[in-house]
């Protein structure tokens, strides 16, 4: 992959009409750089053109069940892959993940925790949550865009989740 940290320029928050549009993927990454790299790599693989950015864990919740600045969007047009970072502000991505997997409208959501944390109690409450997959955000930029277009390209085009 030929991107360079250098020169990403990438708008953060994609501009999409919320009551018609279908969103892929759902990135909830309260790093600027962090989702930058993530879109990044993303588009170079042509792995979706529906991504929407969302800065912190609350923003998340209103996405998904169309409150706040959502209360709009239509609910039946779900994310196909949520990106999740653990360590948020305002509402954690453990929090995120738990009202997700609790709930039977949004449960089936495939869930991809993306996150620095290597901590054992992280991953084991993840997965007791019911995440789908947790990643481990590899150190540097060639191996962090590698992952994620795997990652996106997986989850995104060859996974075949439930109607």
């Amino acid at each position: 992959m030929n991107l360079n940290p250098e020169t990403l320029t990438l708008e953060l928050k994609t501009p999409i009409d919320m009551k018609t549009k279908i969103v892929d993927i759902l990135l909830v990454e309260d790093s600027p750089y962090d989702a930058e790299l993530t879109m990044a790599a993303l588009f170079a693989k042509n792995i979706t053109n529906h991504i929407h950015h969302v800065e912190d864990g609350a923003e998340a919740l209103d996405f998904i069940f169309c409150r706040g600045a959502y209360e709009g969007r239509d609910f039946q047009h779900r994310p196909r892959l949520i990106l999740l970072d653990l360590k948020m502000p305002k509402v954690s991505g453990m929090e995120v993940l738990r009202e997700l997997k609790s709930n039977p409208l949004t449960q089936k959501i495939p869930v991809v925790v993306l996150t620095s944390s290597k901590e054992e109690p992280d991953v084991e409450n993840a997965y007791r949550l019911g995440v789908n997959s947790y990643i481990v955000k590899p150190v540097g930029f060639e191996n962090f865009a590698a992952a994620v277009s795997e990652i996106g390209l997986y989850w995104a085009l060859l996974n075949q989740p439930p109607n």
